[in-house]
């Protein structure tokens, strides 16, 4: 845009619990959009819903927004701290006859719902109040009487919206209920505050979720109804179940930023899977640093169809972004999921397990034989047909010879347990998945001789000890 009409996007999370990714994604969207084009990104609170605010959300979502480095220009703008600018606006709506006082009480709405419900009707305020005389409002606001007060919506009229990814869009008035703008304890609602801070913040571009398509209409009318010019609006599409069938559920896993941190994902993993999920760069490229976002990133590439969130390719982005880390940065990463080993022993073992994992919690389950006494089924010791007779064999000349070890290191190890292989003539595959699950507890393991040097000669006789016990 023009020196004179700069871009201006905004990321406008309520306090209610804890970041969506689907918020991450809409943050990393507009910041994208607004760097690209030198223009500004902007940090807006809108906690009107005071009842449903948890206790520092917030400061998560700013902390998320650091981590993701989506660094904002301006902000934060916190929604209850601007009251008095909402009652202002709200004034000049109910001069010019665009808004109007409700007085109705709850229990008359509720039941207003009900007969709504059975009859099969969309639920519409029946506007009880707008015939209301200035003689009568003035009574009932004088006698302390509570309200909200309702936008009028007019009668029988289009409203056009326009949305850059899906043009034109028509519904008629018949559809919108005339919405409560203020709510009575004088907190605006959603619909008033966003479009008179996006007005008052000079927003040029509104990206969100598609799910607030259906707002569209009555945030349009607004802005006709003040004489203001709308932003270009860009409904993005939300993210489907793993099935594709739904809006992204807990029912399918996690949702919220801070559980894929806490699986061991890494920020830059998982920016750069949710800038495919909506866009398509138009190459076969997935790999995206955030910089080479900012570049290539076009709206108008942005997709109509809700993306299923697959995990699978999740997991794919996270294990190449590992492979890249440095020896000693990886074994830093690894440390707080790993807290029941020595920082030193996974510097040591993080080579091993930097090729083997997808995130860093799979590191547990792979490590955990290190530290402690791992159970497992004795069915697991049966590896490729091995029969209990021949399983002893292995596992007690295994033992003897790996205690007569004096230098236990690993070439050694692997010479010893080479030479008893070929003079038993046992099949390789098969001694060393049965060893595989007498030392780890599991099949799929880490290079189980590449371990014995750090699990130390001890604890590696105490597991075939273990193991052995099994099978009497």
């Amino acid at each position: 845009m023009s020196p004179k009409n700069p871009v201006r996007t905004r990321i406008a999370p309520s306090p209610t619990g804890q970041m969506h990714v689907g918020t991450l994604r809409t943050a990393l969207y507009n910041y994208a959009y607004a760097k690209q084009n030198s223009g500004k990104f902007i940090l807006r609170i809108e906690d009107t819903d005071q009842k449903r605010q948890v206790a520092d959300a917030q400061n998560n979502l700013i902390n998320l927004l650091k981590i993701f480095k989506l660094n904002y220009d301006e902000g934060p703008y916190i929604q209850t701290e601007r009251l008095e600018i909402y009652q202002k606006h709200i004034q000049a709506l109910l001069e010019k006859g665009f808004a109007y006082y409700c007085f109705c009480p709850t229990n008359r709405l509720e039941k207003m719902r009900e007969i709504q419900e059975k009859q099969h009707q969309k639920p519409h305020y029946d506007r009880h109040c707008l015939s209301l005389s200035p003689k009568q409002i003035q009574k009932k606001l004088s006698d302390g009487n509570p309200y909200v007060i309702r936008l009028k919506v007019p009668d029988h009229q289009d409203i056009i919206c326009h949305d850059l990814i899906r043009g034109q869009i028509i519904i008629n008035s018949t559809e919108i209920d005339d919405q409560v703008l203020i709510k009575s304890d004088g907190v605006p609602t959603y619909h008033f505050a966003v479009v008179v801070d996006d007005h008052l913040m000079k927003i040029s571009h509104v990206i969100r979720g598609d799910e607030w398509i259906s707002s569209l209409p009555k945030q349009v009318l607004l802005y006709q109804y003040f004489g203001w010019k709308p932003p270009i609006f860009v409904h993005l599409p939300v993210f489907l179940n793993p099935d594709g069938k739904g809006k992204m559920s807990k029912r399918h896993g996690s949702t919220s930023v801070q559980s894929f941190l806490d699986q061991g994902y890494l920020p830059a993993a998982i920016l750069n899977y949710l800038m495919l999920l909506g866009w398509n760069p138009g190459t076969q490229q997935e790999i995206f640093s955030l910089k080479q976002f900012v570049q290539d990133f076009n709206l108008k590439k942005v997709h109509k169809t809700q993306p299923a969130f697959d995990r699978r390719k999740l997991d794919f982005i996270n294990a190449y972004y590992m492979r890249r880390l440095s020896a000693p940065k990886f074994a830093h990463l690894l440390s707080p999921f790993t807290p029941e080993i020595n920082p030193s022993l996974i510097k040591q073992i993080a080579p091993l397990l930097k090729e083997r994992i997808e995130k860093l919690t799979d590191a547990v389950s792979l490590t955990d034989f290190f530290h402690q006494d791992v159970d497992f089924s004795t069915q697991l010791l049966f590896q490729r047909g091995a029969d209990k007779e021949l399983i002893i064999d292995m596992l007690t000349q295994t033992s003897e010879a790996l205690k007569n070890i004096s230098n236990w290191h690993l070439q050694l190890i692997q010479m010893i347990l080479d030479d008893l292989i070929a003079k038993n003539k046992w099949n390789t595959g098969q001694f060393f998945m049965i060893f595989r699950v007498a030392i780890c507890g599991a099949p799929r393991t880490l290079p189980v001789v590449d371990c014995l040097p750090h699990l130390g000669q001890d604890k590696t006789i105490h597991k075939l000890t273990l193991a052995l016990a099994k099978l009497k």
